[in-house]
């Protein structure tokens, strides 16, 4: 199986392959020649230069690499093409197999008037909004009128926070229209935008979903993952603590529902902004995430290596009432960054990296010691999840294994995770999707 991906999550997924006694097959860039995916696979191609669009962005390029290594199947990871429908759809049309959704259930659900279109005809709660493209000032003005302000100005084909624009009045409703049509059309090259109303203080909680095709869905459990700045996750856990039984069981059949009327196949998440005792469906991402490793911790089910198994036709093994999630799981993203500057990205080497190890600790990364952190990608690195028997324990051992972890070379988010365990907002549950920004880095 070729990866066309890199770093962390190339790595997770050479090890199932590894533990499946399937040949994993890495690509690489320039930047990429000796990183840890490629150090560890069983056979690696270079796909172009360090640029994502000259290597990991270049479909010819990895398809070209999938025929030289007689691949059989491409999985994408997350990231890069993973949630590409052209990608997917030229995968399908070759000699490959694709791991991950259809192309056509991702194209349903990479427009998101679409996806609120499907998830509202299978009864799910969504935000109040516009299930068509709106194109005008007045119709903004219009849905203002009706609703109120702020309102939520989207990309359709936008996610993490790119293509998002909020206008609080009248006032800015043709400039934050425009700004979001540009976004939408430079970063995703679709200009339609739809309208919401804006929730200013949500908790964002999505459902582990995984299909077969057999026609069987099943959800996994929830993870909250309000713990953001600027629409980017930090830090992710569960349980929820914000959830009780019956509205955790009333969310999780929901996005059951949604997806089993998409035909939805492989794994993903349907994504929730939950206020005021109410949950409304945002959107799906087809295909498996950062965060999938808190589920895994408390499921033991093995999300990637399913993955593969679904996609090689295999029926799904657990009925519904046999996943029993256990205890509490957080995971805390370990990006090369400063904290203390903005978060600002400063790549470099890893002159030393000790993670954490012992009971309850999981770390999952693309680097070893002396490994460089390369500028031209994301900057996580690493991610490192405890478990415990329930929240509390999971964060004293949350505090343990962040103090034991030794890394020197880069700055990192770290300490962030440090002092976030050590916030009285968060340890009581009140934050929100707006906490960290508002109140936590403010203080």
């Amino acid at each position: 199986m070729l990866i066309a991906n890199r770093d962390e999550i190339a790595v997770r997924i050479i090890q199932a392959c590894t533990e499946l006694g399937i040949e994993a097959v890495a690509v690489y860039s320039d930047a990429d020649e000796d990183a840890k995916h490629v150090r560890l696979a069983d056979d690696a191609y270079h796909i172009g230069s360090s640029k994502a669009k000259e290597s990991y962005l270049d479909q010819d390029a990895l398809l070209e690499a999938a025929r030289a290594a007689d691949a059989d199947a491409i999985h994408p990871g997350y990231g890069f093409l993973a949630e590409s429908e052209s990608f997917a759809a030229n995968v399908e049309n070759s000699a490959f197999e694709w791991i991950g959704p259809p192309s056509d259930v991702m194209a349903n659900f990479g427009e998101k008037t679409k996806a609120r279109q499907i998830m509202e005809a299978a009864d799910v709660p969504i935000v109040p909004g516009t299930t068509e493209p709106v194109s005008s000032p007045a119709e903004v003005e219009a849905f203002g009128e009706e609703h109120g302000y702020p309102i939520a100005i989207k990309a359709d084909g936008g996610g993490g926070g790119r293509g998002l624009k909020i206008a609080t009045d009248s006032s800015e409703i043709e400039s934050k229209l425009q700004e979001a049509i540009r976004e939408g059309e430079a970063y995703f090259d679709n200009p339609s935008v739809y309208l919401e109303r804006f929730l200013e203080d949500p908790r964002h909680i999505e459902v582990q979903i995984i299909g077969d095709k057999h026609g069987n869905i099943r959800h996994l459990g929830e993870r909250d993952c309000s713990i953001q700045r600027r629409q980017q996750k930090l830090l992710e856990e569960s349980p929820s603590p914000v959830l009780d039984e019956d509205t955790r069981e009333e969310l999780c059949e929901a996005a059951c529902r949604g997806a089993a009327s998409a035909d939805y196949v492989n794994a993903g998440t349907v994504e929730f902004l939950y206020e005021n005792g109410e949950f409304y469906f945002i959107e799906v991402n087809a295909r498996i995430q950062v965060e999938h490793t808190v589920t895994e911790q408390l499921t033991g089910i093995d999300l990637v290596k399913w993955q593969l198994r679904v996609a090689a036709g295999e029926e799904l093994s657990f009925p519904q009432d046999e996943i029993d999630p256990r205890g509490a799981a957080i995971e805390f993203r370990i990006n090369a960054e400063d904290p203390d500057n903005d978060f600002i990205p400063l790549p470099g080497t890893l002159s030393t990296y000790r993670p954490a190890r012992g009971i309850g600790v999981r770390v999952d990364d693309g680097v070893d010691e002396g490994d460089s952190i390369a500028p031209f990608y994301d900057s996580m690195f690493a991610k490192l999840v405890v478990t415990g028997q329930d929240r509390a324990e999971a964060i004293a051992r949350g505090k343990r294994a962040l103090e034991e972890t030794t890394i020197e070379g880069v700055p990192t988010t770290v300490p962030f995770h440090e002092m976030l365990l050590e916030d009285e907002g968060f340890l009581a549950n009140e934050h929100t999707t707006t906490y960290v920004e508002k109140d936590l880095l403010a203080e």
